[in-house]
């Protein structure tokens, strides 16, 4: 607390400004390709190719479809592609649906300490950006970089847990950062975007608690208000200047107790975006931990589902906020995602957990309904609000047997990465469940590995 009371009486000194606004400001605008050490650069491609991966897939999800009717209807234009078919919208809307389907199935990547998507948001507006004029991969790359930097560095000076839907927030303002590095924004227009982004941040937890499609509709809707925020500074309108510190500026209102300090010390030095983790399930990341215990104890002792007496899986009170609901008998695929017993369940019944099991009647099969009445989740008191791990996981079998597994951080982490193997196969895997199916699509791969010698991304990435 003692280090938001000092930031606040800073902003008293120097008003109309604040050293967090100027210091992320500055950031985005000085960084270069070069400043990104190799094992950064080769991170952000990892999570380009996989981002790109997650909002094919998306295009064929739950509630993609109606959204997707629903942009066709605000404005006429063909400027930026939408992910996964062959529909092109103007660009602020093709932002939105792309967001909406990266995020909408929780298979993209995440930064777990700053409990954030961020290249939900980020990624659509560069993909757009790169369709009105020729991005050079290393742009793009740098612009990834400081993104995430913004963003996840938000999350991650939060001291309590989310008050609001974090990716949607904060995720937007990586957003702005992104786009206003490919347009080389002075550090002064990349405050005004960020001001006149703040204006327009929205998302409620209760579309999570809900498991409803406004989850991932309010990562698209802040995606879309960076990029008409950044239009807006680039057209020389004003934005609010005591954007993340003022006295009801976002990091008070939002998040309530925060240390910015260390972030901005990173600056420069500290590249989030080689913090993140890939999703290895298609389900929330808090159900991780219990998938990858069962995996193990299976794999371990080669007991089939109907052996299963009882799965309890112990981890931070966050998990248990975020995944610990009762499973209904006709729930939506966004409330099964968020479901341990009905991600659990899944994977007990067909040893692994895939996309096509979120979806039509596997969402009601009385099998997995049945499995997951004997999964329950234990608070294990951890007193961090963000943390996701440690985690336990117990199996008790009908013999008697009790089997447990314990994970200090879970698979995918950034010390515990996915190797190529298995990220390919995921990425590969996504594809299948593209609307429109199209032939650049098997080049990406080729294309991402080769993104630094690109001179028009958006013909690389996008098929033009």
């Amino acid at each position: 607390m003692a280090a938001r009371v000092a930031s606040a009486a800073a902003n008293r000194h120097h008003p109309g400004m604040t050293d967090a606004a100027q210091a992320f400001a500055t950031h985005v605008a000085a960084t270069r390709f070069h400043h990104l050490p190799a094992a950064v650069v080769e991170r952000a491609k990892v999570f380009l190719l996989d981002t790109l991966g997650v909002g094919i897939a998306g295009s064929t999800a739950q509630g993609a479809a109606e959204t997707l009717v629903a942009a066709r209807q605000w404005g006429a234009g063909a400027q930026a592609s939408v992910l996964g078919g062959s529909a092109r919208l103007p660009a602020a809307q093709a932002v939105l649906v792309n967001a909406f389907q990266i995020h909408c199935q929780e298979y993209d990547c995440l930064h777990e300490g700053a409990v954030l998507h961020a290249l939900a948001t980020l990624l659509p507006v560069l993909l757009a950006e790169a369709q009105r004029r020729p991005i050079s991969g290393p742009a793009l790359l740098t612009a990834l970089a400081v993104g995430v930097d913004v963003s996840c560095g938000l999350g991650l000076a939060a001291k309590q847990g989310m008050r609001f839907f974090r990716p949607a927030t904060s995720g937007g303002f990586g957003a702005v950062a992104g786009l206003a590095s490919l347009r080389g924004y002075s550090a002064a227009q990349t405050l005004a975007a960020f001001g006149l982004h703040y204006g327009q941040v929205s998302g409620t937890m209760q579309a999570h608690v809900e498991g409803s499609p406004v989850l991932p509709l309010q990562v698209g809707v802040n995606a879309r208000a960076a990029w008409q925020a950044c239009d807006l500074a680039e057209a020389g309108l004003p934005g609010l200047a005591e954007v993340f510190e003022g006295r009801f500026g976002y990091l008070p209102l939002y998040e309530a107790e925060w240390d910015l300090a260390p972030i901005l010390a990173g600056l420069g030095r500290r590249w989030l975006v080689a913090e993140l983790s890939h999703k290895p399930f298609p389900s929330g990341r808090a159900t991780h931990g219990g998938v990858e215990g069962v995996m193990a104890l299976r794999a371990a002792h080669g007991f089939h589902a109907e052996e299963v007496a009882e799965v309890v899986v112990q981890g931070p009170p966050l998990i248990l906020r975020l995944v610990n609901r009762p499973l209904p008998a006709a729930p939506s695929a966004n409330w099964a995602r968020l479901c341990m017993p009905f991600v659990l369940a899944k994977l007990l019944q067909h040893g692994v957990v895939d996309l096509a099991q979120f979806r039509g009647a596997a969402l009601v099969d009385p099998v997995t309904h049945a499995l997951a009445g004997r999964i329950r989740m234990v608070d294990d008191g951890n007193p961090d609000p963000n943390a996701l791990a440690p985690q336990r996981v117990q199996v008790r079998l009908r013999d008697g047997r009790v089997l447990e597994h314990a994970m200090a951080e879970m698979l995918a982490a950034p010390t515990r990465p996915l190797d190529e193997a298995r990220h390919l196969a995921k990425f590969q895997r996504c594809l299948e469940f593209a609307a429109q199916p199209a032939p650049w699509h098997g080049g990406l791969v080729q294309a991402v590995a080769d993104i630094e010698a690109a001179t028009d991304v958006g013909a690389a990435l996008l098929g033009g």
